[in-house]
């Protein structure tokens, strides 16, 4: 339908989340089925203006849940789009109404063209962080946290043991924001073409109505939808007839015969391999559960072994977008990425919004980690521990008694403090992973562990900033990383990057032969979790059910 003789007009709806990863499961393919997916976007940003069939992009935009590094990742692909010479637009009702849209207007800042409706305004007010501290309610519930961290500041503790932020967490969170906010600052004068610091007192007299807005010269026209689309067909078809087409629906004009042919070229050709890692790190396979997709060490294990075994896989793209979780499955994933390299493959991470604790633990040992300005990432520390009960249970009226053979068989039970044994114990398994995964970020990174200290200690980092004290290596995208892995394996810029393992809908319901027959990896399994016994409890105190090594609190930068 697309290829009639007037040129498209590509649309883009940003006011929705992205899927960045085909869900397996029927339920959830059923639910994404309307929302574009993100590297389909992408392939079509970089793509199309070469396509002399194109005539323009057009973006409605106003996702306020948008993380910094998605909107980056995209904004650079708009970038390459409107340095083709075509127009592009963006357009919004409001850009915030009643809420923060500092990330929002900064992804519509990067089009050609940004038009808001009359009654809207732009509320580029700029990043704030708050946390919710849970000790005063504890308190009046009798319940009396027993946590240990490492170090001062893994502050996800912080928010069950006090009610306010130490100096430590303050700190980190407060150069969170300001990092955060200097990329918006930096990236709308780079686009508008003012200063930053007009920029910043736009943003201290915010919200600015359309009027204002466009004084300002954070926007070109105050229009309705009708109007922008008008003036964007213009501008497309140089006045003649045009085409809408979804962006995520567009492809490379290319003749039936020629396209099987590249096709069977390519799945012999040598090629990068894709494993993605995607919501929290639990043992067992890859499964989504109601507190969304959770990573199997057995899933992406399987994925990497198999990207080894294919002799026409010469590199992989580890795409890493995890607050972590589980420690043992962590450190799982962290044996296969070095096996990998061992073998010779270069392994080159692309993080997605966020890769830390256990996100940034299996990333560490690739050849090189590409991050987002907005990424947040490092988080390198431990939490643990367990909440006792027993004054909440005491005002119920519950009781508890029990026996027990062996020293410590209680020590993870809801109705007994620690003794100084079992406190002993915690500090000494909080103390093995701390140091364990210092020297695996150490030996990753090329760096001394007493420099890895220095950046680790539970902190919290941008991309941007983890790349100025090496937790990181190169600034940019999944594109970015691609480009990296070719060059690392002497391919071609035009090599495929195709999924590590992929396995049809009907082959799943034929048994495994094997535990390294990617069909083993694709079962689907039950929730597991890295707290134990525990994971209620976690879950209850707003930790993540997978486990110690999850960056809590703080998940994106949104605004």
């Amino acid at each position: 339908m697309h290829r009639s003789h007037s040129p498209l007009l590509l649309e883009l709806d940003l006011t929705q989340p992205l899927v960045e990863v085909e869900p397996d499961d029927p339920i959830a393919k059923l639910r994404s089925r309307n929302r574009p997916r993100l590297k389909a976007v992408l392939r079509t940003l970089y793509d199309a203006g070469s396509d002399p069939g194109v005539g323009g992009l057009i973006a409605k935009v106003g996702n306020p849940a948008m993380a910094l590094a998605q909107a980056q990742e995209i904004r650079d692909a708009v970038r390459a789009f409107t340095a083709s010479g075509k127009p592009t637009f963006a357009w919004a009702e409001t850009y915030g109404e009643n809420t923060p849209a500092s990330v929002t207007y900064y992804l519509a800042s990067a089009f050609g063209e940004v038009w808001l409706q009359a009654s809207g305004e732009v509320n580029l007010l700029g990043v704030a962080m708050e946390t919710r501290f849970l000790r005063g309610l504890l308190d009046k519930l009798g319940v009396v946290p027993e946590l240990g961290q490492r170090y001062e500041y893994k502050n996800a503790a912080d928010r069950i043991l006090r009610t306010e932020m130490t100096d430590a967490h303050r700190e980190a969170y407060d150069r969170l924001a300001a990092s955060a906010w200097e990329q918006i600052v930096a990236g709308i004068a780079e686009s508008r073409g003012i200063g930053t610091e007009a920029v910043q007192q736009i943003a201290d007299r915010a919200p600015v109505s359309a009027a204002d807005a466009v004084t300002a010269g954070l926007v070109d026209h105050v229009g309705y939808r009708d109007e922008v689309y008008a003036a964007a067909r213009r501008a497309a078809s140089n006045g003649g007839d045009v085409s809408l087409l979804f962006a995520d629906k567009w492809s490379k004009p290319e003749k039936p015969v020629a396209k099987v042919v590249r096709q069977v070229r390519q799945r012999k050709a040598p090629a990068v391999a894709l494993v993605e890692a995607h919501g929290g790190i639990a043992i067992g396979r890859s499964r989504r559960g109601a507190q969304g997709p959770t990573v199997g060490s057995d899933t992406v294990a399987a994925q990497f072994r198999a990207a080894v075994r294919d002799d026409n896989v010469k590199a992989i793209v580890f795409r890493v977008d995890s607050p972590g979780g589980s420690y043992v499955a962590s450190d799982t994933i962290w044996r296969e990425v070095v096996c990998a390299r061992d073998a010779g493959k270069p392994v080159v991470v692309s993080m997605g919004a966020l890769a830390g604790s256990g996100g940034y633990f299996v990333a560490c040992p690739a050849d090189i980690i590409v991050a987002q300005p907005g990424t947040l990432t490092g988080s390198i520390g431990v939490l643990g521990g367990k909440a006792v009960l027993t004054g909440l249970t005491d005002k119920l009226g519950l009781s508890y008694d029990s026996v027990q053979r062996g020293e410590h068989a209680r020590m993870y039970s809801a109705h007994e403090p620690f003794s100084d044994s079992e406190r002993e114990r915690l500090d000494a398994f909080l103390d093995a992973v701390y140091v364990d995964f210092t020297t695996k970020v150490a030996q990753g990174r090329g760096m001394t562990r007493e420099a890895v200290h220095e950046v680790a200690r539970g902190r919290v980092w941008t991309g941007a900033d983890a790349r100025g004290n090496g937790l990181v290596d190169e600034l940019g995208g999944l594109r970015d990383a691609l480009r990296i892995a070719r060059q690392r394996a002497g391919l071609s810029d035009d090599a495929p990057l195709r999924p590590a393992v992929s396995v049809p809908p009907l082959a799943r319901l034929k048994p495994a032969k094997s535990s390294d027959d990617p069909r083993a990896a694709a079962t689907v399994s039950l929730a597991m979790s890295g707290w134990g016994d525990l994971a209620d409890i976690a879950t209850a105190l707003g930790f993540s059910s997978l486990g110690p090594l999850v960056m809590s609190g703080v998940r994106a930068i949104r605004s």
